[in-house]
């Protein structure tokens, strides 16, 4: 069985589950809590990259405040090959985030330049990402029952639309992503001001 984390809201167990929320939500924080108490051996992704010296010093601040015994494990791209990485070694996967994973995967190849201004139309980006989405959730469905996999990423599309083409793509892209997730997903978790909600057991039922 695996789980995963996905978004936040702030207007921004032995096994752990799926989980939704944004940025300064507590959704990080929460993912980490379950791994903690679920007393397995806990494997960390970080997809962050230290673009700059205040990146670089959050990035390692992060890292020393995580369990000694947990493996970090940095990858901005190949998630696919990370978590496999991660269940040789763990059985709490925490993979923290798809939002950053797909800012590092658009910007890979210089198809958009530092303007934000895009090479391609963005249905291309769009087909591309879920592919890669695709690959991802094989990899996590080829998982044996003994693992458990937490997935953070961002709520961004509950704001107003961006008035960017770059950011309307990207807002697209990133909830259906979370949309994706959280269909294979146990359980899936909302975060607003640091309080989970779980999302799965409120969904609507159909009246007929």
């Amino acid at each position: 069985m695996w789980r995963i984390g996905i978004n936040d809201w702030t207007g921004s167990e032995p096994a752990p589950d799926a989980h939704s929320w944004w940025a300064r939500s507590g959704k990080s924080a929460f993912a980490e809590r379950l791994a903690r108490t679920s007393g397995r051996s806990v494997a960390f992704i970080a997809t962050a990259t230290a673009g700059d010296e205040e990146m670089r010093e959050r990035i390692e601040r992060h890292r020393t405040e995580r369990p000694a015994n947990w493996l970090t494990i940095e990858e901005p791209l190949d998630m696919v090959a990370a978590v496999r990485q991660g269940a040789k070694v763990a059985d709490v996967i925490i993979l923290d985030c798809m939002t950053l994973w797909l800012t590092n995967w658009l910007f890979r190849d210089g198809s958009i330049d530092v303007d934000g201004e895009m090479s391609r139309p963005g249905e291309l980006f769009n087909e591309e990402v879920a592919r890669e989405v695709e690959r991802l959730v094989s990899a996590i469905q080829e998982l044996p029952d003994s693992k458990s996999l937490l997935i953070v990423s961002n709520e961004v599309g509950l704001g107003l639309v961006p008035d960017t083409p770059l950011g309307r793509v990207y807002r697209d892209i990133l909830g259906r992503i979370n949309q994706r997730i959280a269909t294979e997903a146990d359980l899936a978790y909302l975060l607003v001001a640091g309080l989970p909600i779980e999302l799965k057991h409120l969904q609507a039922s159909y009246p007929w």
